[in-house]
């Protein structure tokens, strides 16, 4: 075996022969693309110790072109993922949870990427009963897709609905695949999660033999773009943190887009987080507007995105995106919203242009693996946990303590109209 800091030929054959999940294989069956279990990503940021990888929203080809030569370059396992709002049945990027497998690996092959790199189906919400319906169908068909991972995303509802919905839709999700589950919906500062909220659900799932590999909170940060210092209350994060080590739950952080490098730097040191979602800074990167050290869209004095001229995409092109947002009466985060209706412009541009706005994306994540994140060199460590394995399941981080019988639907119920907690203020929180 190679050093825990390097791995060889050898082991990048071995790891592709056996590391790939079985609709992978079934997908790409011709492929070099090392593409892994969700699981196998969160071991190898564990084993190195105070690690987080970057779970880089690919709202476009551009980002998960950079985002894999970037952690190429840092020889750091990553995921690469797409939430529902952005990819899913009704979303606002043509990138969706039943092409990003493919686009993944035709990179991959054709870059020759041999870093492992998950594929996430981030926030995969569900707010309702009929959500419930529509997700017994389409999960199945994401992962026939090639997805490798997923977060149901129930936190929009109430405690014990939550648990019970990821109880009902386990059964959909294959037992090799990461798993990752929230508590407390995205609200910023309003609506903090809580100790208690974190060990009900995931006191309630061991109970049923669900042990997820990632837990995300509501810990003070928002989705999009930053208008604040508020940010993550990585104490906060620290002790629900500290209250689910028994179970051996990592923690998701979400939002990470205007958050300063220290405050990240501070959550890999102090907290068990091992996946950092990156969205909202990626997709600007690309376009080549201005951002802060964090990924933040700077605006000038009239309230309007900077486009550095030479970057990202022509200065043209940025016009005439600017002049639709501005027809259909989007501004701030609501840009994200080009997407969909710039897509084959956006590719449509020369070589040397699509070039530079993956490089970009690729430089402030190379960045971020290395100087923020402390995720170079985990590419070997979650390769070493395949050879290891064997397989392309590690299995589950931990084992049963809760007692099934305190844990049926009558007896959740009981127990969520105990919690004492604050939602903070309805509405609809973008995810």
């Amino acid at each position: 075996m190679a050093e825990a800091n390097s791995s060889t030929p050898a082991d990048f054959e071995k790891a592709l022969q056996i590391g790939r999940p079985p609709n992978v294989v079934k997908c790409f069956p011709n492929s070099r693309a090392l593409i892994v279990g969700g699981k196998f990503i969160d071991r190898a940021m564990l084993a190195k110790g105070n690690a987080m990888t970057m779970a880089a929203n690919g709202r476009n080809s551009f980002v998960i072109r950079g985002a894999l030569q970037a952690a190429q370059r840092a020889n750091a396992a990553i995921i690469i993922e797409i939430a529902k709002s952005e990819g899913g049945a009704s979303a606002y990027c043509a990138v969706n949870y039943w092409n990003m497998a493919r686009i993944v690996d035709a990179l991959c092959n054709e870059l020759g990427i041999t870093i492992p790199v998950a594929i996430h189906a981030d926030h995969y919400g569900i707010k309702s009963d009929e959500d419930i319906a529509a997700a017994k169908i389409e999960i199945p068909t994401m992962f026939e897709a090639g997805m490798t991972s997923i977060a149901i995303d129930a936190s929009h509802l109430p405690d014990d609905k939550n648990l019970l919905a990821n109880l009902e839709l386990n059964a959909l999700i294959p037992k090799w695949a990461g798993l990752e589950t929230e508590v407390g919906e995205i609200k910023g500062k309003q609506g903090l999660s809580t100790v208690d909220e974190a060990l009900f659900l995931i006191k309630g799932l061991n109970a049923h033999d669900i042990f997820p590999d990632w837990i995300a909170l509501n810990n003070g940060t928002t989705h999009g773009i930053e208008a604040s210092d508020q940010g993550i209350q990585v104490d906060l994060t620290a002790r629900i943190h500290e209250a689910l080590e028994p179970y051996r739950v990592s923690g998701a952080q979400h939002g990470t887009s205007g958050n300063s490098s220290d405050r990240l730097r501070e959550i890999a040191v102090k907290t068990r987080t091992t996946k950092a979602n990156v969205a909202t800074a990626l997709q600007m990167i690309s376009w080549g507007l201005e951002v802060n050290d964090y990924g933040n869209a700077q605006l000038d004095d009239q309230g309007s995105f900077i486009k550095v001229k030479d970057q990202g995409v022509t200065e043209e092109l940025w016009a005439e995106m600017v002049d639709y947002a501005t027809q259909q009466g989007w501004t701030g985060g609501n840009y994200k919203k080009l997407n969909l209706p710039f897509e084959n412009k956006l590719l449509s541009q020369p070589a040397e242009i699509r070039k530079r706005m993956a490089r970009r994306v690729e430089n402030f994540i190379y960045n971020m693996l290395v100087n923020v994140l402390n995720t170079q060199d985990t590419a070997p460590l979650a390769m070493a946990a395949i050879l290891e394995t064997g397989s392309h399941d590690p299995g589950p981080k931990g084992s049963r303590i809760e007692d099934p019988a305190e844990w049926t639907p009558e007896h959740i119920v009981k127990r969520a109209a105990g919690i004492q907690s604050d939602k903070g203020p309805a509405g609809d929180f973008d995810d």
